[in-house]
């Protein structure tokens, strides 16, 4: 029992903490609480200023009507003009060829590319000539021998009118005269055959593919080279349906082209070539899988063999980009592509620096600029600068007009600032 009443009096010591212990803390909280308050009270409070909103600066630029002549862009593949495949009309044994009958050789028209043994040609118009002499020793012979005829019928005292035929010798007459003409005909084909040993460029030319050499025997209609026109070069080039109203195409009963001038160019290795050319014909029909029309164009002397001047060759085969020059428009207006927003609208800022938003009807476009023939008031002003929050009828600072305000500000300051000083 004593043992209890000890523990219970320790526990009871080690419970009692100092009043002052716990006081302290707290007053010390409410003095800083007080010294916050009474310093937040006694503060010096701001000014208050009026919220100013400023507006947008922008960059703008003159509506101006003008005309234009657009540039229709196409591309296609440079093609030659005439391709031939060149076949022998005789037979024989090829005795020679030219030192260029290679492909990427050049020939001149009526120029030499190859040969064919001749000899048997040569006889066969000794003997076509032979015959053609014995013809018309014939046929002077017969002539001779109507003429003595006539002259027998004639002292008999009937008149030559009343002569039959044969008297006459008529019908032998007839037939050494179509002897005479078989024979002249056995000559041409004989002269022609032997002309024909000697294969010729029929134009100034480029050999595509050699099919023979020397050495080699051939038969009438072998084939023994392809070759290509060199004089001018064509491009097959599609336009779209929209552009064609921007064309002054020829009608097909026109024959030639109106002369549409087009700029053909392709890039390579960075350096960017071209080479002036002409619309020469409209192919006049729609490609029914495509919906595109064609109209071609005229390259002249490609190779640059015919002139020989310091301009670039272009290759058939050689794919290029066209510009064709398109009619002229009056009365557009050619709005910068950043200044279009959305498909059809644009901003722009009248006399009062106030936003008005329009759309348009756009004519035509490019990579750089939009046209258009709307009726648009040349006193408001295109607004360059894309807004975030465009809002109709915003207030705007124009940037040329912000500089000069700026400046006349600048300018006003400046006196008044001398006049303090000089006080």
């Amino acid at each position: 029992m004593n043992f209890t009443s000890t523990q219970v009096r320790d526990s009871s010591k080690r419970r009692m903490v100092p009043l002052r212990y716990v006081l302290t803390p707290i007053a010390i909280i409410l003095v800083a609480i007080l010294i916050l308050t009474l310093a937040t009270v006694l503060a010096p409070k701001p000014a208050k200023k009026n919220q100013v909103f400023k507006a947008p600066l922008v960059e703008v630029m003159p509506l101006e009507y003008r005309d234009i002549t657009f540039r229709i862009a196409s591309q296609g593949s440079v093609v030659p003009r005439t391709e031939t495949r060149l076949v022998s009309e005789v037979s024989g044994l090829i005795t020679q060829v030219a030192d260029h009958f290679l492909v990427g050789g050049f020939f001149r028209k009526g120029e030499v590319l190859l040969s064919i043994d001749d000899i048997s040609y040569k006889v066969a118009l000794q003997q076509a000539r032979s015959r053609l002499e014995t013809a018309e020793a014939s046929l002077i012979e017969e002539q001779a021998r109507v003429e003595q005829a006539e002259d027998e019928w004639l002292l008999t005292g009937k008149s030559l009118k009343d002569a039959p035929a044969m008297a006459l010798r008529l019908p032998n007459l007839k037939k050494a005269k179509a002897e005479l003409a078989a024979a002249r005909a056995n000559v041409a084909e004989a002269e022609v055959k032997l002309v024909r040993t000697k294969i010729v460029a029929p134009y100034d030319a480029m050999l595509k593919a050699k099919k023979v050499d020397i050495g080699q025997y051939v038969t009438t209609g072998s084939e023994l080279a392809t070759t290509f026109a060199v004089d001018y070069a064509e491009v097959r080039l599609p336009v779209k349906q929209k552009d064609i109203e921007f064309l002054n195409l020829p009608r097909i009963n026109q024959g030639a082209g109106q002369g549409l001038a087009v700029e053909l160019y392709y890039q390579l290795a960075g350096k960017t070539y071209r080479w002036p050319g002409v619309v020469t014909r409209y192919e006049g029909v729609v490609d029914s899988a495509s919906r595109v029309h064609y109209v071609v164009a005229q390259l002249d002397d490609p190779y640059n063999v015919l002139n020989a001047d310091s301009r670039d060759e272009i290759r058939v085969g050689t794919f290029v980009k066209a510009s064709i020059q398109g009619r002229k428009i009056s009365d557009v207006v050619a709005i910068p592509r950043s200044a279009l927003h959305g498909a059809d609208q644009i901003y722009l800022a009248g006399d009062d620096n106030a936003l008005s938003m329009q759309k348009i009807n756009i004519l035509r476009s490019d990579l750089d600029y939009v046209y258009t023939r709307d009726k648009l008031d040349t006193g408001l002003r295109l607004v360059l600068t894309n807004l975030d929050a465009a809002v109709e009828g915003m207030a705007l600072r124009i940037f040329g007009e912000e500089n000069e305000r700026l400046a006349r500000d600048k300018s006003a300051a400046t006196p008044a600032q001398n006049s303090q000083a000089s006080f």
